[in-house]
């Protein structure tokens, strides 16, 4: 809020974002906030990575800027350290060999005994909000007015959480990837101007992350920012 107060509204937002990711819940806040705040104008730029949670928030922007070196990543969502959907998978193939061969109970016990009551149906709803909240905002902005909007994101959806296609969620969707997933993605290399002007402002930011303690960035384009940095105890 306090790097958007001030701002002229008119102008729409060029939102950068570098981060690994973070909760559903969080992206979901922030893209509301900013929505009543811009409308639908909001292009997301990714200088370099925007995974999990950042890739969420990219598909509620109008377009994505990307360069050869940019990625997003799966959304499938990890519930206590665990991902959602591998949980399924595997409570499923559990099922599946234990009806066909009742001894495999002695093994599968030991490998279930670790989710808490209740989990199992923890992911599975952590894996539609996730589903539905993307493809919300993908049919709201980016293909908006699309007459095959509905397919579209779907499709889109359904490959960014595709947990056994993507095999890890720390995988790596590049700028070609996307476009070919009908993504709306500008390139960044198409304008050298624009191109400067991004990484110069990216590598100012990865510089303090890497040399001041500095664990995360909010901040305009007129200085108004937040700075977290790791808590280091003192020592005596």
């Amino acid at each position: 809020m306090m790097t958007i107060h001030q701002l002229d509204r008119s102008k729409g937002l060029d939102l950068f974002l570098h981060t690994p990711g973070g909760s559903v819940a969080a992206a979901e806040s922030l893209v509301d906030y900013l929505r009543q705040m811009f409308g639908s104008d909001m292009r997301a730029i990714v200088p370099q990575i925007a995974m999990s949670a950042g890739t969420m928030l990219a598909c509620s922007c109008k377009s994505i800027v990307m360069g050869s070196h940019s990625n997003l990543g799966p959304i499938d969502p990890q519930v206590n350290g665990f991902p959602a959907q591998g949980v399924l998978d595997e409570v499923k193939t559990a099922h599946g060999e234990i009806v066909a061969d009742p001894t495999r109970i002695q093994i599968w016990q030991f490998i279930l005994g670790k989710y808490n009551p209740t989990f199992v149906g923890q992911c599975q709803q952590a894996i539609d909000w996730s589903k539905d909240f993307v493809g919300k905002q993908l049919r709201g902005n980016m293909l908006a007015g699309d007459p095959d909007a509905d397919a579209k994101a779907q499709r889109i959806v359904e490959r960014v959480s595709d947990y056994s296609l993507n095999k890890a969620h720390n995988r790596h969707s590049h700028m070609q990837d996307c476009i070919d997933l009908g993504l709306k993605v500008e390139r960044l290399e198409a304008d050298g101007e624009l191109q400067d002007l991004v990484l110069t402002v990216h590598h100012c930011f990865m510089h303090t992350l890497s040399n001041t303690g500095a664990i995360k960035i909010v901040e305009n384009h007129l200085g108004a920012g937040l700075i977290r940095q790791m808590h280091v105890p003192h020592q005596a």
